[in-house]
């Protein structure tokens, strides 16, 4: 019997999903997004079996359906589904980036009988949009499934087996928890790469210079800057008592950090920095809840061609690269030319490749 799987957002991690499940077996994934160009792109590169018109209609035939939508459209369309016409047995899971209120929601939705089983594959990508879904780009990244208390095993393990073909690393944990660990390792640091931005912005109308030697270690640190507005204004909205609560704790924590600079003790201050080195490298390698792609560090000389010559190596092993840059601050920077990959798998074969064939020196930050 075949199972029909309804994913309603074909974004990035929508159409994501929806390639990698496309990989169950008796799996027929269909798919809705309110934007007709997507829509057509989703059939067009065939990111979905068949694509819906209408999200309302289909879900009746629907075995699992997952919203790849925001949180707060997800929530609107929690509201209509009281009062679409559903199976029985559906489950439906979301993939949004906060779930306290999701799962509120859900509460509701049980009472009328329906299962709905939070969900948040913690990946990313620098691009977005459904062109950018990848099928493997869940691969190896957290994904968290969030049931509400009293939610049947059965359902929840259904779940599961399904979302595995996507070769996340599924992970139950509960709604509160979810955004406490969330807002600390992904949405706070968040709010401290944009004030980092900020200031450097106030800085630079006394020394216009400030700018141009922003492009090294301060570049990187402050990369997810970057992100959609929008939906950090959401995120941040959406788990503000977490944030608030952070927040709090930062204050304290650049406290103690002034006092130490006041009192001049260098043995103290030294082993501020030593102590976050060490935990900073005990952190895994692996996907975490920010998406930070593959970075390879490479010492080069500085002559013509030098930078076609190591990208032709790569060209030749057949290793895609997602960016390349060359770094002129060079302060706490390891190489002047960084070249980013989409899996550390790559990173790893790029190493390889460039200190065999080019003798070049390369690092990892």
């Amino acid at each position: 019997m075949t199972r029909n799987v309804f994913v309603i957002g074909l974004g990035l991690i929508g159409g994501s999903v929806a390639l990698a499940l496309q990989k169950a077996p008796r799996t027929k994934v269909y798919g809705y997004d309110y934007h007709e160009q997507t829509r057509q792109l989703a059939s067009t590169l065939k990111v979905v079996h068949e694509v819906v018109e209408d999200p309302a209609e289909f879900a009746k035939e629907a075995d699992v359906i997952i919203f790849g939508t925001p949180v707060n459209v997800t929530l609107q369309f929690m509201e209509q589904l009281k009062s679409w016409e559903l199976k029985k047995s559906v489950i439906i899971t979301d993939t949004g980036s906060t779930k306290t209120q999701i799962m509120d929601k859900a509460k509701e939705l049980k009472e009328l009988g329906i299962t709905f089983i939070g969900g948040h594959p913690m990946a990313g990508s620098h691009k977005s949009g459904i062109t950018a879904a990848k099928p493997y780009l869940l691969e190896n990244a957290y994904y968290m499934l969030t049931p509400n208390e009293g939610e049947e095993i059965e359902k929840l393990a259904m779940l599961d087996n399904l979302l595995k073909f996507t070769l996340g690393k599924m992970v139950v944990v509960d709604a509160k928890i979810h955004d406490h660990m969330t807002a600390v390792v992904s949405h706070f640091p968040h709010i401290i790469a944009a004030s980092l931005v900020h200031q450097l912005n106030f800085e630079k109308k006394a020394y216009p210079m400030t700018s141009s030697l922003a492009a090294g270690g301060f570049r990187d640190i402050t990369r997810i800057a970057s992100s959609n507005p929008a939906l950090w204004r959401d995120i941040t909205l959406q788990n503000r008592k977490e944030l608030v609560g952070q927040l709090d704790t930062w204050l304290e924590e650049m406290n103690r950090v002034r006092q130490l600079l006041d009192n001049g003790d260098e043995k103290a201050i030294e082993a501020y920095f030593s102590d976050a080195r060490d935990v900073r490298d005990s952190l895994p390698i692996a996907n975490g809840a920010l998406y930070m792609p593959y970075d390879l560090y490479v010492d080069i000389p500085d002559y013509p061609g030098v930078i076609s010559e190591v990208t032709g190596f790569l060209a030749e092993d057949n290793i895609s690269i997602t960016n390349i840059r060359i770094v002129e601050t060079r302060v706490d920077v390891f190489g002047i030319l960084v070249i980013s990959f989409q899996t550390n798998e790559d990173r790893e074969r790029a190493a390889q490749c460039i200190a065999h064939k080019a003798k070049y020196d390369t690092y990892i930050s």
